[in-house]
Order: C-alpha cells, then structure tokens, then sequence
C-alpha cells in the first residue's frame, strides 16, 4: 500500500481471487493481465499505451472474442458534449425504450431490432449505468499486431482512459461482459462455443 493507496497490480490480483480468474505474469511487451473464464468464453483485462508524439495515454481494456455468427455490431458510450453534436450532425441513435437508459447512453448497431433486444435486458442497463466511463463496442479483429481471428469469430472490446483501480468497478465489468455475451447468445447474435482465439 503507498501514499496513493494500493497499486494495480494489488487490486487486480484481488480481483482475480475475487472472481476465481487468473492474474497472468507480464512480459517485457506486455504487461500484468486478468484472464476470467465465462465458459466457453475468456474475458482478458489489461491496459496498454499509445505514444502520441510528446505524450503516452494509458488505456484500460476488456476483451472477449466470441463467435458472431451474424456479425452484428455495436457501440455503446456516455453522451457528452461530442455526442449530441453528433446527433445534430445526423448521428443515429437507438433507444432502448428506457428512459434512464436512453438519456445516459448512445447506442449505435448494424441492427436495430437486435441491438434494441441485447439493451433492453434489465441487467446489462443496471451494470452499465454503474459504469462511470465506458465505451463497449464489437470489433472484427486485434489490428495489426494482434491474433487473427477465425471467420465469424468477433470480440466484445471495453476501452477507457487511464488504469481502472476500484475493485467494485472492475468487477462490475466482468459482469457487464459476462452478461452481454450470454444475452447475445439468447437473441441469436452469439453461440455458446469455443471462439478459438487466445489474447
């Protein structure tokens, strides 16, 4: 514990306990790691960092490839000052039909009626308000320098800025996935089966 209460890796290995996952040794190019298993899926935390010339921003990140067999996507994030200039802007918006919900949220998708369906759960709207930030969106791969994924297999991928050390928020997440990727499989926008890819 120092001055500035206890470090990352105290909390995250906490977590792991807490969660009955695994805190994973980094190596030099890749740091410490939360991996939690959510048959068939694993749910990957870490943090990464982006130089942008005079300055490095650190990112914490959760990740689960799982598969996709309609490639539905989405993204989800807090409104703020970017976001209703967006709407003026013609930046579509789906809501949900809950009114705490849609004023806290914007909520983007390939498919309306589905991505209606995913949010409307009553338990994914109370871990995701809970979230002080968040942006949770689908992605189709890891980029350059990351696995390649099978076709039909995507990743459900949390991102924010800065290192996430409150244990009660992180485990919030891990819910939050858990409870995304279980819900994608009730409306047919996922299949309970081994992804095949390993972060």
């Amino acid at each position: 514990m120092g001055i500035f209460g206890p470090s990352k890796d105290q909390v995250w290995r906490q977590l792991s306990e807490e969660i009955g996952g695994e805190f994973v040794e980094g190596r030099f190019w890749s740091g410490n790691r939360v991996q939690a298993h959510v048959a068939p899926w694993t749910i990957t935390l870490d943090t990464f960092t982006v130089s942008t010339g005079h300055s490095h921003i650190t990112y914490t990140r959760m990740r689960a490839p799982y598969v996709n067999p309609e490639g539905l996507r989405f993204t989800l994030y807090r409104k703020g000052l970017f976001s209703e200039l967006g709407k003026l802007l013609g930046m579509q918006d789906i809501e949900v039909g809950d009114p705490e919900f849609d004023e806290a949220f914007i909520v983007k998708g390939t498919d309306e009626f589905k991505v209606r369906e995913l949010f409307a759960d009553p338990q994914i709207q109370r871990l995701a308000l809970a979230q002080p930030t968040i942006r949770l969106s689908v992605k189709d791969d890891e980029g350059w320098f990351g696995p390649h994924f099978p076709k039909g297999v995507d990743e459900l991928h949390f991102q924010v800025v800065g290192v996430i050390k409150d244990l009660k928020q992180l485990k919030g997440l891990f819910d939050l996935l858990a409870v995304i990727l279980d819900r994608l499989c009730q409306i047919g926008s996922g299949r309970k089966e081994e992804p095949g890819v390993t972060l």
